[in-house]
């Protein structure tokens, strides 16, 4: 070859380096919020067991539901067979049979999660365009959750319910074409997880002991025996049976090795055998794959800065081999499969890469291009997110990622730090839309897996343990000061930005470390670890000990002193810079208590905040237009200071959500605390006893945009020594009665019997004892309370017993109910705020307005008018929000 010389080269050289330089002088055009952070065109296909069908998620009338397709057919072909007209499918997935699509909704946020079936092949019902689901765990306040679809019984599935007892779920066996159900085991055990073996049979069973640490059983029968523990601060679960059904897979890592690896476990001897662990000795064991057939192991998982698969099947690792080949540059996954597994999703994605999914034919080994799930977004714009390592305070190595802004020098940049939630979770390496929007922006972006991060180890794990506003705040703190030194970072243009623990984080960031960040966005962030704590989920009450060891115990002195030095709440005037907080008014976890809070003490402290709350939404926004509303605001926010780039033009309605969840802050109110004396004392007296009366009403629920008309007749009859109250509504999903008894004079309740479709309770009262039965489904319920303090009778009782008080305006008085939802006694606070002249259907009347609190912070209010006519109180009107039934909104008002 003849050589060139190098001056001839000079111009080329001199070009190429100008081109390259030219393209580091700006950022890349703003991609659009719609074509981030909408919805995908599609997302989350599925093959049909029997290969015939294809399924996967795609908007109807602008809400993602599920579609299905004949395999062969294009996706344009498509059909939809929605199942949720108002929030998204969060995931479904195919009986084994074909015959049913399965899903899980919930109630606007709540968490609350049922299973519905769809039969994606029958008739749509009159007057509809799609078919109808059914839902196969009705129940009020109750969440479902699934343990096993058995290949042997397709027509089956094992079910966890906490209808019986909120904190735990009893096991049932539903079948999927009928709904009927079938109690296997009462839960008064403390299991969390129920395992059952290739065949369906059920094997195991996972408890957690009241100490928190967590036990392996077997299941014999009724019976179970312990065959493997570990302490609370160490991890133990089951991940499969082996196929020869005398051992089981656990990931562990008790006693000595600090990472989890993979074990078998014979049930019979006890013995354990070491299978794996992480290669690189990095980190935790991180999953496994087998296959239905042969029932074999095929691939283990690990993540570490990317995710490495170990393939065990010399089959599936040539074809993976070859996947690689024909898809270089991404990460691989092997997704839905067909039952002979001859046919293979597969689905690949990295940093830049939203993703693509590919039909994968192993007879033919071929690869069919499916669709990308957002074919609109301009990925030659996107930036790269690099693992980088930095130490901490003491000495600890910090894991995080980097995403610098594309066509800009890293120098001096603005700096976003976006804590990961949790905190016991961690962040990956892949396509992030948060990063990208923001490096797009402008912002070099840093995500830190700080102490208490998943993933890394026990010690790295429990390092965290005590740590809320402490090391972990210092862990992100020093990615700061890292970026700094180094010139990438512009220290006096510093944000921070999380949700949950990331929230959390956030507030702590602005109030323990206040002159690191220039400003702060908070998203569902708890700003009091004591009433955090205070108002967990019931059905968290497992994992309650793990978050006293490792936040701190409130019900010792020394733990709930640091809790209150660790909550921002009590070091607010510390903040110095702007906060946006962002919160959904359904959230089961964080409560909306402890974004009102923060809201609240740095208004009356002159300090600026910004407040979004979404009246349908739980913890985290789920819905494109109130998402997009929320990154409208919080991108102009820090625009304003931060100096970064905003996209200026916001559609008509997402601008129209946005003015809709703008909380005018100076409506805020913070949460008073509860007087113990007010809810222990005796009940307000009644100076007035109830007449013969009927009157009729209207009742409109509404909820998730639908509303349900009723009709409403309330009769009080006496009986003996007593007063009969009896409310009939009926509408056209049924008839429903509800008849209180009261005693004549004190009004205290007798009994309760309600009558509804699908739902019948009886109860008695005592003055120390509710007894009585629910029945739901056919399924008996017994309730048994003990009352500590007497109670006025609740549903159609209360509405009368409330008139017969000492009402004036400015009254005020405390009672206690028994809710039927929790089966708890709620205590709240009535208030006559006024007088004034209302108008119903009825009439004109003059009325007391009465505004009733609930005072567990729950959320269920009410505003009420009560006719001042003495002789003749009664209930003219009432307005109820309820956000433990998806924030329904019930209405009633006097006909006639």
């Amino acid at each position: 070859m003849k050589k060139r010389n190098i001056f001839t080269l000079l111009p080329i050289i001199f070009l190429l380096t100008f081109l390259d330089l030219s393209a580091q002088d700006k950022l890349p055009p703003i991609i659009d919020r719609e074509i981030l952070f909408g919805n995908p065109e599609i997302s989350n296909a599925q093959l049909s067991p029997d290969g015939k069908w294809v399924s996967f998620i795609k908007p109807y009338n602008e809400v993602r539901n599920i579609w299905i397709k004949k395999f062969e057919e294009p996706f344009e072909n498509a059909r939809p067979v929605p199942a949720s007209t108002e929030r998204p499918i969060p995931g479904y997935f195919w009986s084994r049979d074909n015959k049913y699509l399965l899903y899980v909704q919930d109630n606007s946020g709540d968490e609350n999660y049922h299973i519905f079936a769809l039969d994606p092949f029958s008739t749509p019902p009159s007057g509809k365009e799609v078919p109808q689901a059914r839902n196969l765990t009705e129940g009020e306040n109750i969440r479902a959750l699934i343990y096993s679809v058995p290949r042997q019984e397709p027509d089956y599935m094992y079910v966890g319910l906490n209808d019986r007892d909120k904190a735990w779920h009893d096991l049932y066996k539903i079948q999927i074409s009928t709904g009927k159900r079938e109690l296997i085991h009462e839960n008064n055990e403390r299991i969390t997880s129920w395992t059952f073996d290739w065949d369906g049979q059920l094997r195991m069973a996972t408890r957690k002991a009241e100490d928190g640490g967590t036990e392996l059983l077997k299941v014999k029968g009724s019976k179970f025996e312990n065959c493997y523990s570990c302490t609370i601060l160490e991890a133990c679960y089951i991940a499969r049976f082996h196929k020869d059904g005398k051992r089981a897979y656990i990931v562990t890592n008790k006693g000595k090795p600090d990472l989890t690896q993979l074990m078998l476990i014979d049930l019979e001897t006890g013995n354990i055998e070491f299978v794996e662990s992480d290669p690189e000795k990095e980190v935790d064991f991180g999953g496994a794959d087998f296959s239905e057939i042969t029932r074999e192991l095929i691939v283990t998982y690990y993540s570490g800065d990317k995710i490495r698969p170990y393939f065990k099947d010399a089959e599936w690792e040539e074809e993976y081999q070859w996947l690689k080949e024909q898809l270089p540059g991404v990460e691989i996954n092997l997704g839905s499969k067909t039952l002979d597994e001859r046919k293979v999703l597969v689905s690949v994605g990295s940093d830049v890469n939203p993703g693509a999914t590919y039909l994968y034919n192993r007879d033919a080994k071929t690869l069919t291009f499916q669709f990308k799930p957002r074919p609109k977004l301009p990925v030659e714009y996107l930036a790269r997110m690099k693992p980088i390592r930095y130490k901490s305070t003491d000495s600890l190595e910090i894991p995080a990622y980097l995403t610098l802004p594309k066509g800009v020098e890293p120098k001096d940049l603005p700096l976003m730090v976006v804590p990961h939630g949790g905190p016991w979770a961690r962040d990956f390496w892949g396509y992030n839309p948060y990063a990208q929007f923001l490096a797009n922006r402008g912002y070099a972006v840093l995500n830190v897996n700080f102490r208490g991060s998943t993933g890394f180890g026990k010690s790295f794990l429990n390092a965290g343990n005590g740590e809320w506003g402490m090391k972990m705040q210092d862990d992100l703190t020093n990615g700061v000061k890292y970026l700094v030194e180094r010139g990438i970072a512009d220290k006096d243009r510093v944000g921070i930005m999380g949700g949950s623990y990331g929230g959390y984080a956030t507030l702590a960031g602005l109030t323990f470390t206040p002159d690191v960040y220039s400003v702060g966005i908070s998203i569902v962030g708890p700003s009091n670890l004591l009433t955090l704590l205070e108002s967990i989920p019931p059905y968290w009450e497992a994992i309650r000990n793990v978050f006293f060891t490792r936040m701190g115990d409130p019900n010792t002195p020394e733990g709930k002193k640091m809790l209150m030095e660790r909550s921002p709440l009590v070091s607010a005037d510390k903040i110095k810079v702007p906060l946006m907080v962002v919160q959904g008014a359904n959230d089961p976890r964080v409560k909306k208590a402890e974004s009102d809070q923060i809201v609240v003490a740095m208004r009356d402290l002159d300090l600026p905040v910004e407040y979004l709350c979404a009246p349908d939404e739980g913890h985290g926004y789920a819905r494109p237009e109130n998402s997009q509303a929320f990154l409208a605001a919080a991108e102009k926010f820090l625009h304003k200071h931060l100096g970064g780039r905003y996209q200026e033009d916001v559609p008509e309605d997402i601008a129209k959500r946005l003015e809709e969840i703008t909380v005018d802050i100076s409506t805020v109110t913070k949460p008073e605390p509860i007087d113990k004396d007010k809810l222990t004392g005796p009940l307000p007296t009644p100076v007035a006893d109830l007449a013969k009366k009927e009157s009729f009403y209207k009742m409109n629920i509404e909820v998730n945009g639908q509303e349900i008309p009723f009709d409403v007749k309330t009769t009080i009859e006496k009986e003996k020594k007593n007063w009969v109250i009896t409310q009939t509504a009926s509408s056209a999903m049924g008839i429903m009665k509800d008849i209180c008894t009261v005693k004549r004079g004190s009004l205290e309740p007798v009994s309760r019997v309600l009558d509804q479709p699908m739902t019948s309770v009886s109860l008695k009262y005592t003055t120390d004892k509710i007894t009585g039965n629910m029945k739901v489904q056919g399924q008996d319920k017994p309730i048994d309370v003990t009352l500590e303090h007497p109670v006025f009778g609740d549903g159609a009782a209360l509405y009368e017993v409330l008139p017969t008080l000492p009402l004036e305006e400015g009254y005020t008085a405390v009672f206690r109910i028994f809710d039927l939802q929790s089966q708890k006694i709620i205590p709240s606070e009535i208030t006559i705020v006024g007088k004034e002249l209302l108008t119903v259907s009825a009439g004109d009347f003059d009325v007391y307005k009465a505004e009733i609190k609930d005072l567990t912070g729950n959320g269920n209010n009410s505003t009420i008018w009560f006719s001042t006519t003495e002789g003749k109180r009664g209930l003219i009107k009432s307005v109820a929000t309820l956000p433990n039934m998806g924030g329904a909104v019930v209405t009633l008002e006097l006909f006639k």
